[in-house]
């Protein structure tokens, strides 16, 4: 990196601050910090949804399998995760919607101690949380090894530097600041994509090469499934990914929270497969390229779209591309950070001390922003040990520990709000978690030689028939349960019933409206 490249990168980071400080201003209360007060534009949260939804990892681990498989990596990645979306853009972005329009709760996890109780919450919560500071932590470490690369800083200072320039601008701006800054990573992205495509087509003979490149390439790197990228785990990736990204990841729930009604959110998940279908393409392209024009050095390949980047790019469009490579990890770490301070405060604080409970809005706030910064830190911390033998390497942790353990957390969650389980009850919901934590214990840790794509797949299927299962053997609907389902699954998008109390508390969520006559057969009969 030379002066210009730097420019571009101080550039950027001051703009991310400045759509911080902007934002603040749209941020007065609990509800605009943390689902933008439900006034958020449907293509603005598609386009942060899919911007939240990956990081730097892209550019280092997936690189690296670009690198060394060719075009499955799309296959069993990218393009899983749009047909996810797709699926969970009827099945439960309306849903996840209506917990805010419906019940005016500011966390996602906010309806679950009225649809189980709270331990049932508290268990998601706890466990969520601990999850996303380890998954967060592989967020840093990854734009934190691509800084190394290009600007020869430790590990550790790059860590700093990205964590504090996020922390700033999702503090002070809440969700607002994370999806004008998301917007304007992506339009970055774009620019930053284009010129690399541009640049390693030119590098091997211009337009034609989007065809002729494959016979210059192994054999095996247009094979869709290659390796032990298997059709057992695309199915398995599929299978997961449609939870995690339609909201089993909590800060893609809160995309959808914040559109102004079911319809939007819907629009809006619609929009965001639409982008994963078709902008990954690009991306990968100069990665399945990338074995004819640089030799990695690391043994996973994952140095190897940075030094095609430095190899390749003039000064100026490097740092445009790096930027990206920011781009994408601030965007995530940021959205990530707002959900588990929401969570935190609306879920966890709540029911461990009584003071929480009868915040202020301001009180609210402020504890909300100072969490935010509590996770982001803890969550750098971490990062520094990412390399670790307990941790492994950066791209271990995203597809075994974050794709092993969501599942177990999702699975009450999402399946929760469909009225089709309305019989699986605290117990099945507690049962399920524990049992597909157990058995991510067992396949990855108990077990030697187990495959990969049983290893994340395993936890979630153990939950998913253990919630289904305990429903029909200990059904434990009540007309309270029912009440709130029949909230979240009706047609109509206009209130029904609970409201924000002066103090931000959500009266609706925590005092569920009595069943009225109708309610079950409603919650019963909604079409999912």
């Amino acid at each position: 990196m030379n002066s210009l490249d730097w420019a571009v990168l101080i550039g950027y980071f001051g703009i991310m601050v400045a759509i911080g400080v902007w934002s603040h201003k749209r941020v007065d209360n609990v509800s605009d910090f943390f689902t933008a007060g439900g006034k958020m534009p449907w293509w603005l949260s598609g386009i942060s949804h899919h911007m939240s939804g990956y990081s730097a990892v892209m550019f280092t681990g997936y690189a690296g399998i670009a690198y060394k498989y060719g075009v499955t990596s799309f296959v069993t990645w990218s393009f899983p995760i749009a047909i996810g979306i797709a699926i969970g853009s009827s099945l439960f972005a309306p849903r996840l919607n209506r917990l805010r329009s419906k019940l005016h709760v500011a966390s996602p996890l906010e309806y679950l101690k009225n649809r189980y109780n709270l331990p049932t919450q508290q268990a998601l919560a706890w466990s969520g949380v601990l999850l996303k500071i380890v998954d967060v932590a592989a967020k840093w470490a990854a734009i934190a090894t691509l800084l190394t690369v290009f600007t020869g800083i430790s590990l550790n200072q790059g860590i700093l530097i990205t964590g504090v320039i996020t922390g700033i601008y999702c503090t002070v701006g809440g969700l607002w600041a994370d999806a004008l800054t998301e917007l304007g990573q992506f339009v970055i992205q774009l620019f930053a994509g284009l010129a690399m495509l541009i640049a390693v087509m030119g590098e091997l003979g211009g337009f034609s090469s989007l065809w002729t490149v494959w016979d210059k390439l192994p054999e095996s790197h247009n094979d869709p499934l290659t390796g032990d990228f298997t059709m057992m785990f695309l199915l398995a990736y599929l299978f997961i990914k449609t939870f995690e990204y339609s909201g089993g990841m909590w800060n893609q729930a809160q995309r959808y929270m914040a559109t102004a009604n079911a319809r939007e959110a819907t629009r809006s998940a619609r929009l965001s497969a639409v982008l994963w279908l078709v902008w990954p393409l690009v991306l990968f392209f100069p990665m399945w390229c990338a074995p004819l024009l640089v030799d990695a050095q690391k043994p996973d390949a994952s140095d190897s779209y940075a030094l095609m980047t430095e190899q390749l790019l003039p000064h100026g469009l490097l740092g445009l591309v790096i930027v990206g490579f920011f781009s994408h990890t601030m965007a995530m770490c940021s959205s990530d950070a707002n959900a588990i301070a929401a969570v935190f405060t609306r879920d966890i604080a709540p029911a461990l001390s009584a003071k929480a409970r009868g915040w202020s809005q301001r009180a609210g706030l402020v504890a909300a922003r100072l969490s935010t910064v509590a996770f982001l830190a803890l969550s750098m911390a971490i990062a520094t040990q990412v390399n670790s033998p307990a941790f492994k390497d950066i791209i271990t942790i995203v597809i075994k520990w974050v794709a092993g353990l969501m599942g177990p957390i999702a699975i009450p969650f999402m399946l929760g709000l469909l009225p089709r389980f309305r019989r699986s009850g605290p117990t099945a919901a507690l049962v399920s978690w524990a049992s597909g934590l157990f058995a991510f214990w067992v396949v990855n840790y108990g077990m030697d030689g187990v495959a990969t794509q049983y290893q994340v797949s395993v936890p979630l299927a153990v939950s998913l028939v253990l919630f289904v299962l305990i429903g029909f053997v200990k059904p434990e609907g009540t007309p309270e349960r029912d009440a709130v389902l029949a909230r979240i699954n009706s047609d109509g998008d206009g209130d029904s019933g609970g409201h924000l109390d002066g103090s931000g508390a959500s009266a609706g969520a925590a005092v569920p409206a009595p069943a009225r006559a109708g309610d079950a057969a409603v919650a019963e009969g909604a079409k999912d």
